[in-house]
């Protein structure tokens, strides 16, 4: 199994110490070990948006703001990315080790279709 510090997160079974897995998923609880990175990325794109507000609100210069939009599209779409890292190297290589990668692997596709329109 890939190193949880190189992918970010490691694989616990659901109904570990103070986890709980969601009712839709029957995969295990991810433990993320890059939480306090991503937690530092979202507050970064949280103030890219509050900015882009005071912008419109100052009536600033379109071409401007659209700028700054696509900034923060490429900052989700980073964000995104390292969410599935993290979600392929944890859940889905611990289904498929398991024998019950069929239904990870369709999720995981599903969402890069989604992801990569």
């Amino acid at each position: 199994m890939t190193s949880p510090r190189k992918t970010g997160a490691s694989v616990r079974r659901s109904g570990a110490k103070g986890t709980q897995s969601p009712a839709k998923h029957a995969h295990p609880v991810v433990t993320r070990d890059d939480g306090a990175v991503l937690a530092a990325r979202m507050k970064r794109i949280e103030g890219q948006v509050r900015g882009i507000a005071r912008m419109v609100e100052e009536n600033r210069y379109c071409i401007d703001i659209i700028t700054q939009v696509s900034a923060v599209r490429a900052a989700l779409d980073a964000l995104a990315l390292q969410l599935l890292e993290g979600h392929l190297h944890g859940c889905v290589q611990h289904a498929v080790k398991s024998g019950d990668g069929a239904h990870a692997i369709e999720e995981a596709l599903g969402v890069i279709r989604t992801f990569a329109r």
